[in-house]
Order: structure tokens, then sequence, then C-alpha cells
């Protein structure tokens, strides 16, 4: 099996999901679901924002005066189940709190609930070593009902996940199933978690039409837009994937990534697996937006696993992505050609019958038709002036642009050359202290050096103090430029020994042009999460539209040569 196959397999197993609607009233139609969810992808921060919200009202319950342990417990747990299928890391961070917690208030119920809770999570961010270390570490002897439920999940879902792309896979799927006919026989045979179970070992039974049943009884059932609905549309795709029910499959994959991106789950499956099936469907272009989309959430969630499984998909359907946009271009390259042919037949033509009336214009009403002639001769000659100009202004502006960029590139060229010299210098200065300590053997004095970050520091900080000399230099009304695309009373006021603070930075690279998330953090020595939720936060502040926002700030000044 080669390791595209493996991924399908992977794809067809999983199932995350979550929830938006109206579609089940009657059956859903292809086209309308997938017009939805691209239009959700476009607005995807607007969710992401609501996130947000939601977790930073949680938080606070954190800052309350005098609350328990107990109740520290409790808001930790909010907080976990708000971060885990957002940003795993957080999620971890504060089921490891709830452990501590849990232990401090030596509570046995909590102590294996919140372990049971940093399983799950382990699972799903591939740490499977951890995972089987705490499971082994639980008792199951003193678990409640509840726990022993999540116990056994626990441990389905560790096999079933470790045997992917695994030599020993049948081994640990077959400890899967056992733990799945565990978890069976805890559940209440009423619940939807065991219609839920029960339909994936019909599933993997293939006994598809049992399995098809009982999940579309309990989507009819289903009156609101949550995560268990979503997990019944990826599993009901599943289904019609294994049956090749192309439309069906797309429609239903489509509607489970519409649940994820409208309740913000970044740690999601469908959205890749509807990529596979657009691109198994010859769809490049949208299979291409939708597995970008998934790598994003995955990146953003910091979901390892997630990660690793669309890096095996992407380059396939970037590579064919590609192709096609060289192939279309060729189209275009061609179709140019043809119509230039045409152009000049119909100019030959034009001449010709232009010909032919000026041999009867000359013998009927030879003055009239020359100057009806004139007339149109004019007119185009006019049209022609207007066109001209119209370009001449392109140009200017894109000389303007040049000249902008030019001067840019001359002036960070000049001061960079400057920069380069002056930290040689610097170097040769700091190489001749360490050496001269090496001498005089003063060896803690030159570990102390060695290990102190002050050098580093002081260098960043002159660094940054340099760049906002230069940029305000370049653009000197930045910062009221910038401050006037905010509302009121967000705008930012900059301390007396201030130039530019961490916001007004992050925007004076993307006025330089650099745009990526990645490239500022390396550059500002965050991390790309941090810079994102900052340009996020900003554009909320924002008193024009937000999807306007940055453009506007490209438009920010005029450079001031220096």
């Amino acid at each position: 099996m080669n390791i595209r196959e493996s991924i399908l397999l992977l794809l067809m197993a999983v199932v995350f999901v979550v929830p938006v609607g109206d579609v089940f009233a009657a059956e859903p139609q292809q086209e309308q679901v997938l017009k939805r969810l691209y239009e959700m992808m476009e607005n995807k921060a607007v969710f992401m924002a609501e996130k947000e919200e939601q977790i930073a009202s949680t938080k606070k319950m954190l800052e309350m005066p005098n609350i328990s342990d107990a109740q520290r417990y409790e808001i930790n747990l909010q907080l976990f189940n708000e971060y885990k299928t957002y940003i795993s890391d957080s999620a971890i961070h504060y089921a490891k709190r709830n452990v501590e917690l849990s232990k401090s208030l030596d509570d046995r119920y909590r102590i294996n609930e919140s372990k049971l809770n940093l399983t799950s999570l382990y699972i799903i961010s591939g740490l499977y070593i951890e995972a089987l270390d705490i499971l082994t570490d639980v008792d199951k002897n003193e678990l409640t009902d509840t726990l022993l439920i999540n116990y056994y999940d626990s441990y389905k879902q560790l096999y079933r996940s470790y045997s992917f792309n695994n030599p020993n896979a049948p081994v640990y799927t077959a400890k899967s199933i056992l733990y799945r006919d565990s978890l069976l026989s805890v559940l209440n045979k009423e619940s939807n978690h065991y219609k839920i179970v029960f339909a994936e070992k019909l599933f993997d039974e293939n006994r598809l039409a049992e399995s098809k049943q009982l999940l579309q009884e309990l989507i009819n059932q289903s009156e609101e837009e949550d995560h268990e609905k979503a997990v019944l549309t990826h599993a009901l795709a599943n289904i019609f994937r294994k049956e090749g029910d192309v439309n069906k499959q797309i429609t239903y994959y489509a509607l489970s990534a519409i649940y994820d991106i409208k309740n913000a789950i970044m740690e999601n499956a469908s959205m890749q697996a509807l990529a596979v099936t657009l691109f198994e469907m010859g769809n490049i272009e949208k299979a291409y937006e939708c597995i970008k989309s998934s790598m994003e959430d995955a990146m953003f969630c910091n979901a390892r696993l997630r990660t690793y499984e669309i890096s095996q998909i992407l380059p396939i359907i970037d590579s064919a992505y590609q192709e096609r946009v060289r192939d279309q271009k060729s189209e275009l390259q061609l179709f140019l050609l043809l119509v230039s042919l045409l152009s000049l037949f119909l100019i030959i033509a034009i001449i010709y019958v232009y010909r032919q009336m000026k041999k009867i214009t000359r013998i009927r009403k030879e003055l009239y038709r020359t100057n009806l002639k004139l007339n149109e001769l004019n007119e185009d000659l006019q049209e022609t002036v207007n066109q001209l100009n119209q370009t001449n202004k392109k140009l200017s502006n894109v000389n303007n642009e040049l000249s902008e960029s030019n001067e840019i590139k001359e002036t960070y060229i000049g001061h960079f050359l400057d920069l380069c010299s002056t930290y040689i210098d610097k170097l040769e200065k700091y190489r001749n202290t360490l050496n001269k300590k090496a001498a005089e053997r003063k060896l803690d004095e030159l570990f102390r050096m060695l290990k102190s970050r002050d050098m580093v520091d002081q260098e960043l900080k002159e660094l940054y103090s340099l760049f906002d000399n230069i940029f305000l230099h370049l653009y000197p009304n930045f910062i009221e430029e910038f401050n006037s695309l905010l509302v009121e009373e967000e705008r930012f006021n900059l301390k007396p020994d201030e130039l530019l603070n961490t916001e007004l930075r992050i925007f004076a690279l993307v006025r330089l042009g650099i745009t990526d998330s990645s490239r500022i953090a390396h550059f500002l020595r965050y991390s790309a999460n941090t810079i994102y939720n900052y340009r996020t936060r900003v554009r909320n502040k924002a008193a024009v539209p937000r999807d306007k926002f940055e453009s506007l700030v490209m438009k920010i000044g005029v450079i001031q040569k220096i």
C-alpha cells in the first residue's frame, strides 16, 4: 500500500467534526452546501473572534477573588473543553493544571477525570507513549461509570490512531476493537453515544445499510448544531465514500466542514477529506483551497498528528494545482494568439469593406461620405487619446511605486551595510574580551558572559530602535494615518521614549510588504500565533471594514528621502 492510499484510508476512518444548519429539512443540495462552505471559509476569522471572546469571558472567572481550588478546577475544566479542538497546547496546559489541583484536593474522581482528559489530548497530538503511560497508571477499579466510559474510549482511540501507517496495524486495530466492545458494554444502549459507537462498529464490519440507517435516524432527531451532529454528518460521509456515492460524500463532508468553521474547530478532519474527494473528482482549484485551509487550521491548533497527515496530501494537490495553473496560462496564451489572428483578419476585412465603400462614395455622395468618415476617425482618435491618457496615468502610478520601492531598498541596503559593519566590530570587540578573560583564566567571568543574554537583548533592542527610526523617516506620518484607520477610543498613544510599540511595528512590516505572520514572528521574536492574534485584535478595532484594513495600511504615506 502506497502513502496516498494509506492517507485516504486514514481520512475515511477518522471522525472529527463540528456544527451550521437548515440542511436536514430536505435532502441537501451539493451546490448549495459547497457555496455555503466557501462563504464560511472567507469569514473564518469572524467565528474565531467569537471563540476568543468566549474563552476570554471564561478566563475572567479565574481572576475572581477568594475562589477555592474546587472552583478553579471547574473553571479550568471549562477552558479545557473550549481549547480542546481550538488550540491543543492551551488545552493541555489547563488539563495539567487540573491534575495538580485534583491532587491537592485529594479527590480521586477529579484526579482520574483530569488524567483521562489529558490522555485524550495526547492522543490527538500523537503523543501515544505519554497517553499510554497515563492510562496504565489509572486504576480501572476505582473509576465511576462515567469515567469508565472515558477510559475505554481513550484506549479505543489510542490503538485506533496508533494503527494508522503502522506495520503492526492489525494488532493495534484488534486491540481498538476489543476496547470498543468494552465501551459498548458500559454505555446506555438508549444513549446517542452508544448508537454512534455502534454505527462505527457496523461500518467497520461493512454493514453499511444498518450503519447508515442508524446515523440518519440520529441526524433527523438532532435539532442542535452541536458537535454530535457534526460527528454524525462526517460518519455518514464516510459510508457514502465506501459505497461510491461521490455526490453525497462531497455534500456531507462539506456540511461537516461548515460545522467546523462555524464552531471554530481547528482540530478537524472533514476539510481534508473533502479536499481529497474534490481532488479525485478533478476539481483541483477547490481541492487546493480546502487543503490549504485545513493546513492553516492544523498549524493554528498545533495539532502535530493532523499537520503530519495534511503534509502528506498537500504536495500532491499543490503539484496538480500548479500544473493546472501552467495549463491555464498556456491556454490563455493560445487564446490571445487566436484573438490576435482574428483581429488581423477583421482589420483586413474592414479595410476591404472600407475600400468598397470608398468607391461607392466617389460615385454618389463623395463629399458627404468623406466628412462622415472624418468624423468617425476623429472619434477614434479621441478614444485613442483617452486610452493613452489612462495608460500614462497607470504608468505614472507604476513608476511612483517602483520609485518608492527603490528608495526603500536603497535606504535599507545602506543601513544594512552600516549595521553589518557595526556588528562585525562588536563581535571582534566581544571576541577580544572573551579571549582576554580566557587568557587571564577568569573562567567564572567567562562563563557568566557566555551564559548572559544581555548582549543579545541589547542588540535586539538597538535593532528595533534602528528599524523604528528608519521606518519613521521613510513614513513620518505613519502613526497618525494608522490611528485614523482605528476607532477613536482604540487609537495608540505612545510613551514619550517610544517610537513604535509591538502592534505598530507589526503593521510597519506589513506596510513594507512583509505580510506573512511567520516572517514577522521571526523578526520580532514572537510565535506565529501571537502575531496572528495581534493582527486580529487590531483589525477588530478598525473604523474601516476589517477585510480591507491591511490593504489600506499598505497605502499609508509617501516615503521621505533620508
